[in-house]
Parts: C-alpha cells; structure tokens; sequence
C-alpha cells in the first residue's frame, strides 16, 4: 500500500487563527458531535481481522524532538527529489531534514507570526521553498543558504492562510488572505487580481486544479467552495464559474480520482464530503467521526488530518487519530453504499498529543530490508520516522538521537491564548 491539517479535541495554543468565526464554527462542531453522540446507540468494537495484509502495525524507527520544550509541528512538505523535507514549527521558523536518514540540514527564519502553509517549487527550481504566514507575506527560500531570496506582501495586516501556484501559462500564484483572494504574476511581482466578493469570511484553502491549471478552487470559514477560470483579465462577474455549499467551516480539501474531478473536504467540526467539482453532486458524511471511532479499538477517534487517495488502488483513505497521538487509515467508500471501514494502517506508540501533519515515503527503502512508511509531526513538538515490513521485535523499537536535535537559539514565548 502507498500514501500520502486540521486538528481537533484539544485547545490549541499555537494554530492558524482564523478569527472569530472559525471558533464559532468549532463550537457548533462540538455541540453536534456530542448530540450525535447521544443519539448513537454503543456499539462493541470490532477485533482486528486477523488478515496481516488488512490491518497493517507499523513499527517506529525514529523520534526527532524538533526544539526543546512544546513547541509544536504544524506541516511536513517534500522536495519534489526527496532529498530533503520541510517542517514548519510555532516557533516561525522551517526547518530541513533528510526524509531517509533524518539528518538535519538547516533553519529558514523571517517570518514573525504563525506559518500557515508550506511548499517546495516544482523541478524547475528544485531549491526553493515557500511559506506564507499570519505576517501577511509569502516567502520564498533558497534552501541551499537557508536564506530569503524574494517575497509578496498582502498589502496590509491580513493574514495569508493558503497559496498556490498555476494559470495557464503557469505565472500565477494566488492567495488566501483573509476573505480576499489575491493573484500576483509571480514573474513581475505584479499583483494582478484582487477577489473579495466571493468570501465573507476567512479564505482557508486556494489551489490551482492538477490538470486544469487555468482553474482557481478557493474554500473558506463560510463554507463556500468557489471554482475561478483565470484567464484573461480576472474578475468575479465574469471568471466565477461555480459555488458548491458545504455548509461549514472548510478546513482543507484536496483532489483525487483518474482526472481529479473528484474532490475530498475536511471541515472544522471534523466531517468530511466528497465532491464532484464538476458537476457539483456531493457524499456527505455527517457523523465521520463517530463512523470511524466504531472502526477501532484505540477509543474515539476525535480529529481528522488529511487524506490519501491511491491512484494504483483506486482507494481513498481517511486518516484519523486520537488525542494521545494513534493514528489510523480508515478507508472510504464513497459511490454506491457509502461507508467509512477499519483501518487499514494502524501507527501507533509514536505521539503524545495531536498529529498534525502525515508525509507518505511510498515506502522508500529504509534500513535491513525494511521500507519508511513516512513521517508524522504534532504538537508535542516531535516527528516520528514509521517502518513497514521486517521483523516487529526489530522495528518497534523507538530511539532519539541527540545529533538530530538543535536547541532554539532564543527563548520561546510562554505566553498563550486558545484561538478554540
């Protein structure tokens, strides 16, 4: 099997904030939960299926502290070669690490509030790395020097939550920025649109469409999806081409499918629905995660963090986990009968807190014949390196090496608020 945010159940001191509306959203989530989960009757927890190859224990072959004390690890991203990963962290800073060895490579710092979203650039300029954050800016780093080598400004103190580059001749980078959306030429600095009708609230995700790169999708704290064609002179009266009503909170989406019409939606009150973004026909799943927390034997699942779709296997998978930091794939069907199942993948024993981030390694070689399953970071601060196949006795074995741990040069911030 091969793999590839959005956290729930505790108060989280150090998240995006998306204002007022986005807790509001939170709160509600929280209140349906708990009425759908008086409303369910108990249910006895299914056994593991004693099928090896339909519950898969991954053993952990490295946990990396990222700082010292509790700061926390908001996302993993890739170099598209592999030969190096970015994690974002509270301090507002990236740092780089070997995703096959773990080795540490360096530090990339400027930002001066919460990063939101990091990404490396295409092959076309392998070294560099983008991040935008709560400061209003977009920074792109040369991670050769670990040093700023350019950057875009909101313009005012909005934060920047979400960006992606595309277009049709591939010169756009659009972001979102509170309730706006803004689009640059990246190759003139030059911002080129500025769209702030479609949105009333907090705009969480933009992403230009895989193989439809003149498509624009942005999801917001309103619950609104919108879909934009970007050529020409972009404006909402002639470039909005469809809306589709989730109706609450988005947290993050993401494609799948042969020709990736088919799109997954996390929500902030942890449900999830799969869409058609072409013909608008939608799968709900109301109650997900009481659907999952059935599907184990770990406790209730209380927050969902990405999800993973296969093109090989034709198989999407939810990815859930628990507040003591398990995590399990949990695989969906979602044409015909509708249904969330057990999980696939169980990865557990290497957190203590919310996961927040999963990077999948396709089952890189690793060491003894073993694969590396991927990484996982959260907010107690660590990424954990998993292992499939060998012997569990040899992979269930967790170590920290103190050459991959670098102290933060300057005091951390105690002070904290809870944006939930």
């Amino acid at each position: 099997m091969t793999w590839q945010n959005l956290t729930g159940g505790t108060k989280n001191p150090k998240a995006p904030n998306i204002q007022l509306s986005r807790n509001l959203a939170r709160k509600r989530g929280k209140e349906e939960m708990e009425a759908m989960d008086l409303d369910t009757e108990p249910q006895p927890q299914p056994e593991p299926s004693s099928n090896p190859n339909s519950l898969k224990r991954f053993g952990l072959k490295t946990s990396i502290p990222t700082n010292f004390g509790d700061d926390y690890v908001f996302q993993i991203a890739p170099k598209d070669d592999w030969t190096a990963m970015a994690v974002s962290l509270s301090t507002n800073a990236v740092k780089l690490y070997s995703p096959v060895t773990g080795q540490y490579y360096g530090e990339c710092k400027g930002h001066s509030a919460t990063i939101n979203h990091i990404s490396f650039a295409d092959s076309s300029s392998p070294h560099v790395l983008h991040s935008c954050s709560s400061d209003g800016t977009i920074r792109l780093w040369d991670t050769r020097t670990f040093q700023q080598v350019s950057s875009f400004h909101s313009g005012s103190s909005d934060e920047i939550f979400s960006f992606s580059f595309g277009g049709s001749s591939n010169n756009l980078l659009a972001a979102g920025c509170n309730p706006q959306i803004l689009l640059w030429d990246w190759r003139s600095d030059k911002q080129v649109a500025c769209l702030e009708d479609s949105h009333v609230e907090d705009v969480t995700q933009v992403h230009f469409i895989p193989d439809y790169q003149n498509k624009l999708l942005s999801a917001s704290v309103d619950g609104l999806i919108c879909i934009f064609e970007t050529d020409g002179d972009i404006n909402e009266d002639d470039h909005l081409e469809s809306v589709l009503n989730v109706g609450t909170s988005i947290g993050k989406v993401g494609f799948f499918g042969e020709t990736y019409q088919k799109l997954w939606c996390l929500t902030h009150i942890e449900t999830l629905s799969i869409w058609d973004w072409k013909d608008a026909t939608e799968t709900s799943f109301q109650d997900t995660r009481s659907l999952a927390s059935k599907c184990w034997t770990l406790g209730d699942v209380d927050y969902f963090v990405d999800c993973h779709y296969s093109r090989e296997a034709e198989q999407l998978w939810l990815i859930g986990g628990s507040n003591t930091g398990s995590l399990g794939y949990f695989p969906v069907t979602y044409t015909g009968t509708q249904a969330i199942g057990s999980p696939e993948a169980i990865l557990e024993g290497g957190h203590t807190g919310v996961v927040r981030s999963v990077l999948p390694m396709s089952n890189m070689p690793g060491p003894q014949g073993q694969s590396i399953f991927g990484w996982t970071g959260g907010e107690d601060g660590r990424l954990c390196c998993w292992l499939s196949g060998g012997s569990l006795d040899t992979i269930n074995r967790s170590w920290i090496s103190s050459e991959l741990v670098l102290r933060s040069p300057k005091t951390r911030v105690s002070k904290r608020h809870s944006p939930y």
